[in-house]
């Protein structure tokens, strides 16, 4: 079969009209004993007017919570290598966040401060991974602005 056999409610309009679709599919419960306390998801993004569509994610959704702010910092930050994972333990350099996600999630809902210090060390690497040529394009657009600015008004003067 080729394509989705998914089909969007709603008619035709709604494919058209639309400015962001997302395909949102549950992975796995997530369980604290037997209680389900939320599900960790795989989002793509089928349809995007405002930024660059087909991208692809997968985060933590807590049930009364919303998404796991700890969970995406964890993931990150193994991602970026700030974090090291050894078997199920968790490592911040030499400090031992905890055996299994939940309990390094646990770990930095109880120390807000470390949290706050993992976010600062992503952030700045983003930051430093966009680079300077960004922060350029977006001053010669501002100085391209600024000329159009004044070459109207020396037009409107003459």
């Amino acid at each position: 079969m080729f394509g989705s056999p998914e089909v969007t409610s709603g008619g035709r309009a709604l494919k058209f009209f639309s400015s962001i679709r997302l395909d949102i599919c549950r992975i796995e419960s997530i369980k604290n004993g037997s209680e389900i306390v939320g599900n960790h998801v795989r989002v793509k993004v089928v349809k995007n007017k405002l930024a660059p569509p087909f991208r692809m994610t997968e985060f933590d959704i807590m049930y009364g919570e919303g998404i796991s702010k700890m969970g995406e910092l964890i993931d990150i930050g193994i991602e970026r290598g700030l974090i090291q994972k050894s078997g199920s333990w968790f490592f911040q350099g030499e400090l031992r966040l905890g055996q299994g996600r939940d309990s390094a999630k646990k770990y930095f809902m109880d120390h807000p401060d470390e949290a706050k210090t993992l976010e600062d060390e992503i952030r700045k690497w983003e930051h430093a991974s966009t680079g300077d040529n960004e922060k350029d394009s977006v001053q010669d657009k501002h100085d391209l602005l600024l000329d159009a600015r004044d070459d109207r008004a020396i037009l409107n003067n003459d």
